[in-house]
């Protein structure tokens, strides 16, 4: 498959700054550690889902986010507690970016009652107030105006929080995304919309399916800023959320990343991916690989040597076995949390 092109990017007038930080991002060896880290973590965890899942140990909907570690853990890098982040179903590797334990969402995924939302929500539906993390939404497009409403939320109240607001190429075509779009840009908000362009929804390409091709461009005639952006690589992720949170944080309104990325699994686990061929993921694998590249970066500059990364890899490995275990360990939930966390009262 032929690289991703050069990334783009289209501008509006500046509005009144109200605040000002340096965009520039240093990749020290802590940095560098702490990136290769959460992308292995994030890795290792998915490739543990789907064996789970293949015995039999996850039931329903699975999304992995093989591939596409870097968008998640390169954007979170840019934010702090102040901030909020909302997605789509695809939404293990987001939630791991946010701190959220891998037991917790381990035992979510396999339904007991040591997951993040008591076994009930599974692989789409789980939340962490604590980490900021308002869930992965079922519903194509519709974390899209709640990730706009916390933009809202955190303008309204004032404290300087972005909404980091992800969602897939196959949602950027749903009226409420633009409606957002809309609201957004009228009212000056806080949200960083990144698109993950994996170049499939479900079993569709992109280029198929959109008549628009550079979908960063989708919030133009809004006024909405947009970026291009090398889903595959950390580093420059990295520098692009740098920019768009500073953008937000001056009260300049929202901002559209579009990161172009590819996910190595099917839509979900049902999805054997046949209208791709191997050759086209191999290259993906062989040439792009966020993880690799990333490791090869280390190596190179003497940060780590190859042993010391495999004994990161042996670390990680091992938190994800512990989180396997303790999913399987967990009981499953009492009939009675049926009618619990149904109704909230304010």
């Amino acid at each position: 498959m032929a690289e991703a092109s050069k990334p783009k990017s289209v501008g509006k007038k500046s509005k009144t700054s109200t605040r000002k930080r340096s965009s520039k991002s240093s990749a020290d060896a802590v940095q560098l550690i702490s990136y290769y880290s959460d992308m292995l973590l994030i890795r290792r965890f998915e490739e543990r889902a789907g064996q789970m899942y293949g015995m039999g140990l996850i039931g329903g909907f699975c999304h992995l986010y093989i591939g596409q570690e870097a968008v998640v853990v390169g954007m979170q890098g840019a934010i702090d507690d102040r901030d909020a982040v909302v997605t789509s179903y695809r939404d293990h590797g987001h939630m791991l970016a946010c701190g959220m334990d891998p037991k917790g969402v381990m035992a979510e995924l396999t339904g007991r009652i040591g997951g993040y939302s008591k076994g009930k929500g599974g692989s789409m539906h789980m939340f962490s107030k604590e980490k900021k993390f308002y869930g992965g939404h079922g519903i194509v497009g519709a974390q899209v105006p709640i990730g706009t409403g916390l933009a809202f939320a955190a303008k309204y109240k004032g404290t300087d929080g972005v909404s980091l607001t992800y969602l897939g190429d196959g949602a950027v075509n749903q009226g409420q995304v633009h409606e957002a779009f809309n609201m957004a840009e009228l009212w000056d908000l806080p949200v960083i919309y990144v698109i993950e362009n994996n170049r499939y929804g479900m079993g569709t390409s992109v280029d198929r399916a959109s008549a628009a091709k550079d979908l960063y461009r989708l919030g133009e005639p809004f006024g909405i800023p947009g970026e291009q952006v090398d889903g595959m690589d950390v580093l420059t992720v990295r520098k692009a959320a740098d920019k768009a949170v500073k953008h937000c944080r001056e009260g300049k309104g929202p901002y559209i990343l579009e990161m172009m990325t590819y996910r190595y699994r099917g839509h979900s686990m049902s999805d054997p991916a046949k209208y791709r061929t191997k050759e086209e993921v191999a290259e993906m694998r062989e040439q792009h690989d966020p993880i690799t590249n990333l490791s090869k970066i280390i190596v190179d500059a003497g940060k780590k040597s190859e042993e010391e990364l495999k004994e990161i890899d042996k670390k990680v490995r091992a938190i994800v076995s512990e989180a396997a275990e303790f999913a399987q360990e967990s009981p499953e939930p009492a009939p009675s949390e049926l009618y619990t966390d149904v109704l909230v009262e304010a």
